[in-house]
């Protein structure tokens, strides 16, 4: 079993609470727009951390990630990416392989909007952590924490650590 914290959109601004929340997590994934290689390096310091780059990242970040990680965690088909859309209206650049190879978990970023669902076909299970970090326009901060054992997700819980423009404490 492994225990995943899940965070997006960072923008550069990594709140003192996401290591709290974190704490017992195993391993860190950032569905991208990391926004500057401070945070990167800070989560890659606590735990270790997979992340991919976003559309605002910059060269640094984009020579230290990928824009798809996929990858056997515990049992679980994960993917994720930063632009993918939403279950039932997919990027046009992941669509086919999401028909031809579908992951068990499909992760990524980009709305600022928290959603997890069941894809409508029933083969995977969509998660969009919403966005950890204060630039964009959602109104609460969000991340998600949750297990993985033996192919299957558990535990999942939302964490909202408040307003996007309150202070970090």
């Amino acid at each position: 079993m492994k225990r995943i914290g899940l965070l997006s959109d960072t923008h550069g601004f990594l709140d003192d609470r996401v290591m709290v929340h974190f704490a017992t997590c195993d391993e860190i994934w950032h569905a991208g727009d990391i926004g500057s290689l401070g945070v990167l390096d800070r989560l890659r310091q606590f735990k270790p951390t997979r992340a991919v780059y976003g559309n605002i990242d910059d060269a640094v970040i984009r020579r230290e990630t990928r824009e798809h990680e996929r990858w056997n965690c515990e049992g679980l088909d994960v993917w994720i990416t930063h632009i993918a859309g939403r279950p039932g209206n997919y990027a046009a650049h992941i669509r086919a392989a999401l028909r031809s190879n579908p992951p068990g978990l499909l992760v990524c970023g980009h709305s600022h909007l928290c959603l997890v669902q069941t894809d409508p076909s029933g083969h995977f299970m969509y998660m969009n952590p919403g966005a950890a970090g204060r630039h964009g326009f959602h109104k609460v901060r969000t991340l998600l924490r949750f297990e993985v054992d033996a192919g299957k997700l558990r535990n999942l819980e939302v964490i909202e650590l408040g307003s996007r423009i309150a202070s970090a404490t």
